[in-house]
């Protein structure tokens, strides 16, 4: 069953319309009442021009209402990428090399450039001694937010960080996209940007194979280094430093060398993220000309707007009401 919709919903200033146009319209009875009678008109033939003139305006309104019976799907053809945020969630984001912390930081900065791709997909996922997709690929940027600001340190289980498991997470959902409409274009892979926020601490195997693995694909990646070379000591809940096995305080550093080879490796760029430098702006530049944005079309349902009724018939009764004329004065 077909439901009745309306495409712009403003039923209170239809209303204040509605009572302004009737007002207007007893003032010009009357006043066309009280010259009528002076010149022996009758009022039936007044009757007929406002009972079409009344009808004209109620046509006009319910048009502009936007009355919409079902939908229908439209092809809808975007020229996108797929970014996906790689954000590292391991305890040593907790330094506070970079103020506040280095994960707050990455945060504040993240929720900015989600802003910058309305046209564009957007997922999320988080990684320390595993990977997990936190938010799928989505064109909801309020949700890629909301999951961005409730990112933690404690979302993992602790162990040593491995940059190698979220890149093979990414990898395993890169595949061509099949097109809605086959007939408007052809199978085509997205143009895919990696996105990987860290301090670049990897305890895990050798990047080679899955770096290659994502350049035949046409991915790049863009790495984000945050922290200092000089380092800083990890803190505790209860305000005390994070300890090694032999009691001392463990001092975590920026380590440049994986993300710069991410980078390099697949096209990509490396920016640093410090209390100095921001590398985000370079970053967003790098990724709105990033080459390869692959044209799709999707099926979108859109509402039938039925204006186009409305408006005819107001437009009729308006050329009757022109045409049809009552003599004021007989001779």
């Amino acid at each position: 069953m077909r439901l009745l919709t309306w495409a712009y919903p403003d039923f209170v200033a239809v209303t204040v319309a509605t009572v302004l146009v009737l007002l207007l319209l007893v003032r010009l009875w009357r006043r066309g009442g009280r010259l009528g009678r002076r010149l022996g008109s009758r009022a039936r033939h007044r009757g007929w021009k406002l009972a079409l003139r009344i009808l004209a305006g109620a046509a006009l309104l319910l048009a502009a209402l936007g009355p919409a019976l079902g939908v229908s799907q439209q092809p809808v053809r975007t020229a996108g990428k797929d970014v996906w945020l790689l954000v590292d969630v391991s305890r040593s984001m907790d330094a506070p090399d970079v103020a506040p912390t280095r994960l707050l930081r990455a945060q504040a900065e993240l929720q900015v450039l989600v802003t910058q791709f309305p046209a564009d997909r957007l997922g999320l996922v988080v990684f320390g001694a595993e990977a997990v997709v936190q938010c799928p690929l989505t064109y909801d940027q309020k949700a890629v937010q909301v999951f961005i600001s409730t990112l933690r340190t404690d979302l993992l289980p602790p162990g040593p960080t491995a940059l190698r498991a979220p890149l093979e997470l990414v990898l395993s959902r890169l595949a061509p996209v099949a097109p809605a409409m086959p007939a408007l274009t052809s199978a085509v892979p997205r143009a895919t940007a990696l996105v990987v926020v860290s301090d670049g601490e990897d305890f895990g195997e050798n990047l080679e194979p899955v770096l290659r693995a994502l350049s035949r694909t046409g991915a790049r990646v863009y790495s984000v280094g945050v922290g200092t070379v000089e380092g800083a000591k990890i803190p505790k809940a209860s305000g005390a430093f994070l300890l090694d096995s032999k009691g001392q305080p463990v001092l975590t550093r920026l380590r440049e060398s994986p993300l710069l080879q991410l980078a390099a490796q697949t096209g990509g760029q490396y920016v640093a993220l410090t209390n100095q430098q921001n590398g985000f702006g370079p970053l967003l530049q790098a990724l709105r000309i990033m080459p390869g944005a692959a044209e799709q079309v999707r099926t979108v349902a859109v509402a039938d707007n039925r204006y186009r009724y409305p408006l005819a018939a107001a437009l009729l009764l308006l050329a009757l009401d022109v045409m049809l004329t009552f003599t004021i004065i007989r001779p």
